[in-house]
């Protein structure tokens, strides 16, 4: 079982050295990691991790930008992600940290670091322990900021 990591030059932070990193410390699954130049080079990226490199699961990050133009690019590096997963019938997990959701950049490291670490956790759950995350179903778990809770009825 091997695990993919798609990563971009264009992102300003070293998402994929992160993501090794979190991957390192919770499992000793195998990686590979494929990095591209830009954010809609991701899909292509991870489906030849899937069907060239045999992995099980990609983890797929970019950092768009702040313009509408980034926005845009990042929705459909998003829409191209999707038809990958549907294509290779495999998880693709997509974590984006749009450079606009912080309001500095020490900030934009913080939420980067965890949003990453934690999406690399949700992949390898999906992998080895899938009911660690049926247990977390309806809790508003969230990547990158504090979980919001349940709404409890």
């Amino acid at each position: 079982m091997r695990v993919g990591i798609a990563d971009t030059t264009f992102a300003r932070i070293d998402m994929g050295k992160i993501a090794i990193d979190e991957l390192r410390k919770i499992c000793s699954l195998p990686y590979v990691r494929y990095t591209v130049p830009g954010i809609k080079d991701l899909p292509v990226a991870a489906k030849k991790l899937i069907e060239e490199k045999g992995c099980e699961i990609v983890i797929a990050l970019g950092m768009p930008g702040p313009k509408p133009i980034d926005k845009q690019c990042a929705h459909e590096a998003s829409m191209g992600l999707i038809l990958a997963q549907l294509m290779t019938n495999k998880h693709i997990i997509e974590v984006f940290v749009h450079e606009d959701e912080a309001k500095d950049e020490k900030e934009l490291l913080m939420i980067t670091e965890n949003r990453v670490r934690e999406h690399v956790r949700n992949a390898v759950d999906l992998l080895l322990n899938p009911k660690r995350l049926q247990k977390l179903a309806g809790t508003g778990q969230r990547q990158g900021f504090p979980d919001v809770g349940p709404i409890l009825r």
